[in-house]
C-alpha cells in the first residue's frame, strides 16, 4: 500500500491488523494457517516491526474478511494525539461492511466512531432506514457475554428484549447485559432511526 513505510506507520498497521483479528476470534496460529506466513513473522507484524508486502496484506485481508483499506484509516489534526485519537465525522469507517451479514438482511448500518477497535469497548452510530426489518419476535434475537449502553438521537426504535417488547423514543436510553436476547428494528415507515452504543467487547461478527 505504501513505499518504505516509517516505524509509526508500521506499528499503526500491525494495530490494526491485531484489533480486527482478535475481534474476528483468531488466534495468531489460526490466521497464519489462512496465510502466507509464519506465527512469529505474524507476532512481528503486529508490534510493527515487519513490513507487509501488498500480496500478503491481501491475503491477510481475505483471511480477517475486511477491505484492505480498513487497515489504513483517514487521521486529520496538527499533533499526533490528535490524528490517533480523534474522529472526524467525515472519517468515520464503516463498521458494517465487516459483519456477516449484509446490511439488508440486518437492517441497519454501523459506523465506528471510536478511534480503534482496541480496548475493552468500542463506541458506534447505528442508522436505521425507514420501513427497514421485521417486528422483533420476542426471545428470539442475538445473546452474548457483554453488556450495550446506547441513547437514541432521533428516530422512533422498537426492541424486543427478552420477554418484553419495548418502545424507545428520542432521548431514551438504556443499558442492559447482552446475554438478554435483544433486537432491535426502527418503528417509523417514514423517518430514519439514528442510535449511539457503547459495547463490550468488541464484536463484528454479526
Amino acid at each position: 500500500m505504501t513505499n518504505e513505510p516509517n516505524r509509526t506507520d508500521l506499528h499503526r498497521l500491525g494495530s490494526e491488523i491485531r484489533e480486527v483479528r482478535k475481534a474476528r476470534g483468531f488466534t495468531l496460529y489460526a490466521l497464519s494457517n489462512l496465510v502466507s506466513c509464519s506465527v512469529a513473522y505474524l507476532s512481528r507484524i503486529e508490534r510493527g516491526t515487519a513490513k507487509v508486502s501488498d500480496e500478503l496484506l491481501t491475503e491477510i485481508s481475505a483471511a480477517l474478511m475486511v477491505d484492505p483499506h480498513w487497515f489504513f484509516p483517514t487521521q486529520q489534526g496538527s499533533g499526533q494525539l490528535e490524528r490517533q485519537h480523534v474522529v472526524r465525522s467525515n472519517n468515520r469507517r464503516a463498521l458494517s461492511e465487516m459483519y456477516t451479514r449484509s446490511e439488508d438482511e440486518l437492517g441497519f448500518s454501523d459506523q465506528l466512531l471510536s478511534s480503534t477497535l482496541s480496548g475493552s469497548c468500542y463506541m458506534i452510530l447505528s442508522r436505521f432506514p425507514p420501513g427497514r426489518g421485521q417486528p422483533p419476535e420476542l426471545s428470539e434475537g442475538y445473546s452474548f457475554d457483554g453488556e450495550q449502553h446506547a441513547l437514541i438521537l432521533s428516530g422512533t426504535v422498537e426492541v424486543a428484549l427478552g420477554e418484553e417488547l419495548i418502545t424507545l423514543n428520542e432521548g431514551d436510553s438504556f443499558s442492559y447485559p447482552s446475554v438478554i436476547s435483544h433486537r432491535f428494528r426502527n418503528a417509523s415507515l417514514e423517518h430514519e432511526a439514528v442510535m449511539v452504543w457503547a459495547m463490550s467487547p468488541v464484536r463484528i461478527t454479526w
